[in-house]
């Protein structure tokens, strides 16, 4: 199958994006995210970081993702 038949879309911080993960782990690896100081909610329910490996994404999922900054 080719890759792009692969694709589904999902909605990241409120932006359009195409990916090819099937999980949030690999959604995660993907956008090269860092491995602490990162919380991330699909439709609105936070998912601990011990379940994004068990955790499917679906097409239009919408997924929100906090970075903590540190700061004054």
């Amino acid at each position: 199958m080719p890759l792009e038949e692969c694709n589904m879309t999902v909605i990241i911080n409120n932006k359009r994006h195409e990916t090819q993960a099937r999980t949030l782990s690999e959604l995660a690896t993907l956008l090269q995210l860092p491995h602490e100081g990162v919380a991330v909610a699909i439709d609105n329910q936070l998912k601990p970081r011990s379940s994004w490996i068990d955790t499917p994404i679906q097409e239009g999922a919408s997924i929100t993702i906090v970075k903590a900054a540190c700061g004054g």
